[in-house]
C-alpha cells in the first residue's frame, strides 16, 4: 500500500452489470477520488451467491461484465487495484474472527438485511450466507485496512457496522488495528427507476445499463414512466417526482439547464408533450453513456489484458490481507 495516501474500498457484487443509478451513486467518486486515494475495487463474488445460489456458474462472467463497467466509466489500473473476493480466502478468516463481535439478533436488525428479506418476500426462507454477508463486507473493507468507503445509501448500514466492529476489535486488541471507516454517499443516493420505483435494480427490470446500446436507451426511455394523471398534452402535468424529470435534472449538464427549466415551465403549463422531453433526454443520456460504450469496447477487445489486471490486484490485495490477519492474530494473543 502507498502509505502517503488514505485508503479507498468499495466495491461491487457481481449479479449483472452495472446500471447508471451505481454511477450517480458510487461510481462517479471512485472516478474523482482515484488520484486522491490508494484505490481498492473488489468484486464480491461470494455474495453473489446469496442470489445466484442455484447458477453459481454465471458469476464468474459477472464478475468480467462489472470489471468492464468499472474501467469503461473511467477508473484506471494503473492507480486502482482491483481484486476478486473469492481469491483472498484470507477474508474469510477475518469474517469468521469479526462475526464473534456481533450477536445473532444484530445482525438481523441490520436495516440492509431486512429490507433485501421484505423486497424479496423471502420471509424465513434465506441462507445463514445471507445473514453473514454484511459481517463478510466488513471483512472485505478492513481487510485493507479500508478508510473511505463510497457507498449508495443503502449500504450506510453496513458502514455503521464496519466501524463498530472496527472498534470491538480494537479494543479487544488494546490498540488500534483497524480505522473506522467513513462512508462517501453518491451526489444521489438513491436513483428512482424507469418505472416510478424508488429503488433501481436489476431484479426489478427498471434500470439503465452503462453499457446500454442507444437503441436499448431509446426504448426504455420511450417506456419510462411519467406522470398518470397528465392524459394529453394540454393538461397539466407534475415535475416533483416526475422520473422523466429527474434523469434531467440528474445527468443533465450547464448545457442543458436552460432547455430543462424551460421544460419543466412549459410542462406544468400544458405546452409541452412527454414525446419531446424524453427524445431530449434520450440524447442527454446518450452523451453520458456513449463514451463508456467506446472505453468499454476496448478492454473486451483486449481480454488478456482484463485478466492480467485482475491477476495482479489478486496478488497484491493478498500479500496486504496476511499481513492485516496476521496483525489481527498476534495482537489478540492466538497461540501458533
Amino acid at each position: 500500500m502507498n502509505n502517503s495516501k488514505k485508503v479507498l474500498l468499495t466495491g461491487d457484487t457481481p449479479t449483472g452489470r452495472l446500471h447508471v443509478g451505481h454511477y450517480v451513486g458510487t461510481l462517479e467518486n471512485r472516478v474523482k477520488l482515484q488520484d486522491e486515494y490508494d484505490t481498492y475495487i473488489l468484486s464480491a463474488d461470494l455474495h453473489a451467491l446469496t442470489t445466484l445460489s442455484k447458477s453459481p456458474q454465471i458469476i464468474g462472467e459477472h464478475t468480467r461484465q462489472v470489471l468492464l463497467d468499472n474501467l469503461a466509466v473511467g477508473l484506471d489500473p494503473k492507480k486502482v487495484t482491483f481484486f476478486v473476493e473469492s481469491a483472498i480466502p484470507e477474508i474469510y478468516e477475518l469474517a469468521a474472527l469479526f462475526s464473534m463481535y456481533v450477536t445473532h439478533s444484530e445482525a438481523l436488525r441490520n436495516p440492509t438485511v431486512k429490507d433485501e428479506i421484505k423486497m424479496k418476500s423471502l420471509g424465513d426462507v434465506f441462507s445463514l450466507g445471507f445473514v453473514n454477508y454484511p459481517i463478510y463486507q466488513v471483512a472485505d473493507i478492513l481487510c485493507v485496512k479500508g478508510e473511505l468507503v463510497p457507498v449508495g445509501v443503502d449500504q450506510l448500514a453496513h458502514l455503521e457496522q464496519s466501524r463498530e466492529i472496527a472498534r470491538a476489535v480494537n479494543t479487544a486488541a488494546g490498540q488500534e488495528i483497524f480505522p473506522e471507516p467513513k462512508p462517501l454517499v453518491g451526489r444521489i443516493g438513491k436513483l428512482v427507476g424507469t418505472d416510478g420505483n424508488p429503488k433501481m435494480g436489476k431484479s426489478l427490470g427498471n434500470t439503465i445499463y452503462l453499457s446500454e446500446s442507444k437503441e436499448e436507451i431509446e426504448r426504455k426511455i420511450k417506456g419510462m414512466y411519467t406522470d398518470p394523471k397528465r392524459v394529453h398534452v394540454s393538461d397539466r402535468g407534475t415535475v416533483k417526482g416526475n422520473p422523466m424529470f429527474i434523469y434531467l435534472d440528474v445527468f443533465g449538464t450547464d448545457q442543458d439547464h436552460p432547455t430543462i427549466k424551460d421544460f419543466k415551465e412549459k410542462y406544468v403549463e400544458g405546452k409541452v408533450g412527454d414525446v419531446e422531453i424524453k427524445q431530449y433526454l434520450i440524447g442527454v443520456m446518450e452523451r453520458l453513456i456513449d463514451p463508456f460504450r467506446e472505453k468499454r469496447k476496448y478492454y473486451e477487445e483486449n481480454p488478456k489484458l482484463v485478466d492480467k489486471i485482475i491477476k495482479d490486484g489478486n496478488i497484491k490485495t493478498r500479500e496486504i490481507v496476511v499481513k492485516t490477519l496476521d496483525e489481527v492474530k498476534t495482537s489478540l494473543k492466538f497461540f501458533s
